[in-house]
């Protein structure tokens, strides 16, 4: 006769039930949290809403003021916010990069290690730390770098002149900043993706004669791609809520955006912490608010684009 199964203990089987309980109630909770926040921002907005005497979409005004009166547009928001996050990701995405094989390819582990804690090091410094070195040390440092680009290269849109009288203060400088913020982001995800890249593909490049970069190109690239995108977008997520630092740098300006890096006016995420203390009426609050529930959106759509564009996986 053949043997009997063993059966497991009730016991285990009670252990199983409460862990696998306890585990989708978790992810559960997660997903009702975030639709409850959605739901929240939703239902403070829409009646500021459907008082704006604006679009809401292209109107570059915000103005809050008086309640009865409301004339608000998230145009000049999008883009500030969207400039600004983009030039950081493009500056901060291959600097990342070469650190991230760097240290997996060609660093001994003597050196690695200590390098690898001084670039995590970066992501526990304060924003506002950031903000105060941006306008005080780094904007005057890269001024003549602005200049020369908006004197030699001013035909290109994204170089000429803007909307603020100084080079110093604007979308190039916090862009520059978002960089050094989130590069260590970026670093540590792409850092560890390439390290786990496996030793048999490795061993068969170099098998066949493969010169170390050879083998980054045909092994550990191709391996870590979707992990690196991931961390990319993961930092592009915290450029896009950045609030400290971009309201430290990046100056107020009266004057609409002219789609240049050298524009000045907040993001989404600045405006409203530098109106948090007028939370006072219903109405202008929803209208900032309605401003939030944007950037709540925005984030959900860069993840998907991110999941997409890393092929649905994220290897590592």
């Amino acid at each position: 006769m053949p043997e009997s199964t063993p059966r497991r203990a009730p016991s285990s089987r009670r252990g199983e039930s409460v862990f696998r309980f306890l585990a989708s109630g978790s992810g559960v909770l997660v997903v009702a949290a975030i639709a409850l926040i959605g739901l929240f921002l939703l239902i403070q907005a829409v009646p500021s809403l459907m008082a704006n005497n604006a679009n809401f979409f292209t109107s570059p005004e915000f103005s809050t003021g008086d309640a009865n009166n409301l004339s608000f547009g998230i145009r000049d928001l999008f883009l500030v916010t969207v400039f600004s996050s983009v030039f950081a990701l493009v500056l901060a995405m291959p600097v990342a990069l070469g650190v991230a094989l760097f240290l997996t390819n060609y660093a001994p582990k003597q050196l690695s290690r200590p390098f690898a804690y001084v670039v995590d090091l970066l992501a526990a410094v304060p924003s506002i730390i950031y903000g105060l070195w941006g306008i005080l040390v780094l904007a005057p440092a890269i001024e003549p770098i602005a200049r020369w680009l908006n004197t030699n290269l001013g035909w290109i849109f994204l170089f000429r002149t803007g909307n603020l009288p100084v080079l110093s203060g604007t979308i190039f400088t916090g862009g520059v900043v978002l960089a050094v913020m989130i590069l260590p982001i970026i670093t540590a995800v792409s850092r560890e993706v390439f390290a786990q890249t496996p030793r048999f593909q490795i061993e068969a490049a170099k098998a066949l004669g493969a010169t170390r970069w050879e083998v980054i190109r045909m092994a550990t690239l191709p391996y870590g791609r979707s992990g690196y995108i991931a961390g990319s977008m993961l930092g592009l997520g915290r450029a896009l809520g950045e609030t400290i630092a971009v309201l430290i740098v990046i100056r107020a300006s009266t004057s609409p955006m002219t789609f240049s890096l050298f524009d000045g006016g907040y993001t989404f995420a600045s405006l409203i912490a530098s109106a948090a203390s007028e939370f006072s009426q219903p109405l202008p609050t929803g209208a900032y608010i309605s401003a939030g529930l944007v950037l709540f959106v925005l984030t959900f759509v860069v993840n998907a684009l991110a999941r997409v564009i890393a092929g649905g996986k994220v290897n590592g």
